[in-house]
């Protein structure tokens, strides 16, 4: 009777563990995370499942970039050659910008290295990177004083900055008026008349570089005034002039080295002929 007993426990235990090897190979490998994106796969359900309170997020990331760009190589160059100071009432002050932070925290080590400057996480693309400050760093956007840059990518005629421009599209003017009054705005505010002669001198050029572009007739390019390249410091322009020189100087002396042994060597051979030559002849 004991033999009896003990075999359908044994097999109950085989089938058991048949079951389990069956649902284990139904995992697939492509479900699981890899190591690039293991922790934001983490992150990723944390987020929707413990920050599901953080405000909602409605703004394009890069579109932002391309603004802060535009703002970077079509203003800001004119902005510091006045010395104005953009007052903080103007969206396009720095800290009006809702992911400036995070992209002050960008640190590029290679080319296919980018670091974030929160928590020192490596990545080998920045979209990577965009992504982990979604899901792991969300939190430090200040979503209660600053907006979205792109709100004013209308105005500052972004599509143009990103290549994506449709030359083909047929212009609607009412959207053309739209962002032709955001645009007066941004240089009314921005630019003050009565805050003196240079916030005046910027608000004249604010409405040349960029305003009188937002119509659909098509006589006025964008960035009439052009882009002016920020000057190189004179430190580095001394350390540049010093660098070439000295290595200049190297390789003047390292030429002029190998000349002169090269000449001793010849000299040497010469000699040491001659040697051999008197040795040979019959006294």
């Amino acid at each position: 009777m004991k033999k009896n007993w003990c075999k359908p426990k044994w097999v109950s235990l085989l089938l058991l563990c048949f079951s389990l090897s069956l649902q284990l190979s139904t995992v697939s490998p492509q479900s699981l995370p890899t190591d690039q994106n293991y922790e934001e796969f983490a992150t990723t359900r944390t987020f929707r499942g413990e920050a599901s309170d953080m405000p909602e997020v409605h703004c394009s990331r890069e579109r932002s970039k391309a603004a802060w760009k535009v703002i970077e190589e079509y203003l800001m160059p004119y902005v510091e050659k006045e010395r104005y100071q953009i007052p903080r009432t103007c969206r396009l002050h720095p800290d009006n910008d809702l992911y400036r932070d995070q992209e002050q925290h960008k640190i590029r080590i290679d080319i296919y290295e980018w670091q974030c400057g929160y928590c020192k996480k490596r990545f080998y693309e920045e979209k990577f990177l965009d992504k982990h400050f979604d899901n792991r760093h969300h939190n430090l956007l200040n979503v209660s004083h600053s907006r979205c840059l792109a709100d004013v990518c209308g105005a500052l005629h972004c599509d143009v900055a990103m290549g994506a421009a449709p030359h083909k599209t047929k212009c609607n003017p009412a959207a053309a008026a739209r962002n032709k009054h955001l645009c007066e705005g941004l240089a009314d505010s921005c630019f003050p008349v009565n805050q003196g002669p240079s916030a005046n001198r910027l608000h004249e050029f604010f409405l040349h570089q960029f305003c009188d572009a937002l119509t659909c007739t098509g006589h006025q390019k964008p960035f009439s005034q052009g882009r002016k390249k920020k000057r190189m410091s004179i430190s580095y322009i001394v350390i540049s002039v010093l660098t070439l020189m000295l290595l200049l100087l190297y390789y003047t002396y390292l030429y002029i080295y190998r000349s002169g042994i090269k000449r001793g060597t010849q000299e040497l051979k010469r000699v040491s002929l001659t040697q051999s030559g008197r040795k040979k002849k019959p006294s």
